[in-house]
């Protein structure tokens, strides 16, 4: 998370981490100044809409984004290693795999279909543990039996046409875990599987990361995904983490209007007989600069500073962060959605809940003189810093 509360060092440490890409003479702001910990043995869960940075970002720990990006600012610190200075393949071949492993979105594009799965199972086994021969086959076949394929010994020489999509799915972290990883990265690992695979899925993953000591980091839209596996949360919009937090900060104490908006999406939330929730209008165009709060336009009640100046990081609790001017003590106060009031209250019998505003964070914080809202008839409603709350 973006402070470092605990003794424990963080195995990966991203500070103020800005990417850009280059597109027809044109730049595109892809993650700007993004900072986040992750420790060892953590499994943290990054969720946000399609195009909100979530895949540049893990791409970028591990070197595959495009030709045409680029890291313009910021660090990424793993066991004191800055991986953005890493400039060629070579260098990030010393990353990929035996450090950092990913299990890619679509299994089908992950895997050669000219190859045996087996063929490229055992590619990794012998590159990463240093076995070979009947060994390394022998190591393979354990490894599909412990990702669910039953028979492996004749599913060894099949090839990925031959396995339906959770089967392939199963093969790509076969090969991941061969690589004996200490982080493993998983960009929406469940996408196009029914509900019944899907859990299969998820059940292997969690399996793997405790048999393997694995640090998980789960990159999905679907927050039903992260209940199941994650330990702490990073929500993502426009290239910038708007919250961070414990699995039940966000989920029974969420602070920022996009974290109300996506868990109020949920069906599991749907009330009968009403429309499930939407989120209306789109993220902004990145080609361009973000003033202020990025989701103020799409925020139902925002304030008159959202469209004027970015919001600091505010701290709830030493876990929980948030990137809203609604977390200043100065803010109007501001009733969340039905169903948000529902989640706080359960937030309040669990004892997740944190102080009603927060900290500004001493390297982001700013005074912002005058905090105003839109009042829902359009009059204009001010609180400036000697105003009450009531």
């Amino acid at each position: 998370m973006p402070q470092e509360t605990s003794t424990q060092e963080p195995l990966l440490s991203v500070r103020n981490l800005q990417f850009e890409f280059t597109l027809r003479g044109q730049v595109l702001h892809a993650l700007r100044g993004i900072s986040l910990s992750v420790r060892k043995g953590e499994s943290l869960a990054i969720v946000g809409e399609s195009g909100s940075g979530k895949s540049v970002f893990v791409n970028t720990l591990m070197g595959l984004n495009a030709p045409n990006g680029h890291i313009t600012g910021g660090s990424i610190l793993y066991h004191g290693q800055d991986l953005t200075k890493l400039k060629s393949n070579e260098d990030w071949l010393q990353i990929r795999g035996g450090k950092i492993a990913m299990v890619m979105q679509d299994p089908m594009t992950s895997l050669n279909p000219l190859k045996t799965i087996g063929y490229q199972i055992q590619e990794a086994v012998e590159l990463h543990q240093g076995v070979h021969g009947e060994e390394a086959k022998k190591r393979v076949f354990d490894l599909l039996r412990e990702v669910g394929i039953s028979d492996p010994e004749r599913r060894y020489h099949q090839y990925p046409h031959e396995f339906s999509g959770g089967m392939r799915q199963r093969v790509v972290i076969a090969i991941a875990v061969a690589c004996r990883p200490e982080i493993l990265i998983c960009d929406e690992p469940t996408t196009a599987l029914d509900v019944t695979i899907q859990a299969q899925i998820l059940g292997i993953l969690k399996q793997m990361k405790e048999k393997y000591s694995l640090t998980t980091i789960y990159i999905t839209h679907d927050l039903g995904v992260v209940a199941n596996v994650a330990d702490s949360i990073a929500v993502m919009y426009a290239g910038d983490f708007v919250e961070t937090g414990s699995c039940n900060e966000i989920f029974y104490d969420p602070r920022h209007p996009y974290t109300w908006a996506l868990l109020s999406s949920l069906p599991q939330l749907g009330i009968k007989g009403q429309d499930l929730y939407t989120i209306v209008g789109t993220p902004p165009n990145l080609f361009y600069e973000v003033h202020g709060d990025a989701f103020a336009a799409r925020n139902p009640h925002p304030l008159k500073i959202d469209f004027v100046r970015r919001p600091p990081m505010y701290r709830i609790t030493d876990t929980h962060y948030v990137r809203s001017w609604l977390a200043d003590p100065r803010a109007p106060k501001m009733d969340p959605p039905e169903h948000i009031r529902m989640l706080r209250e359960k937030g309040i019998a669990l004892g997740v809940a944190g102080p009603e505003y927060g900290t500004a964070v001493p390297e982001s914080g700013e005074d912002a003189g005058s905090i105003s809202s839109a009042a829902p008839d359009g009059r204009a409603v001010s609180c400036k810093k000697e105003a009450s709350h009531d």
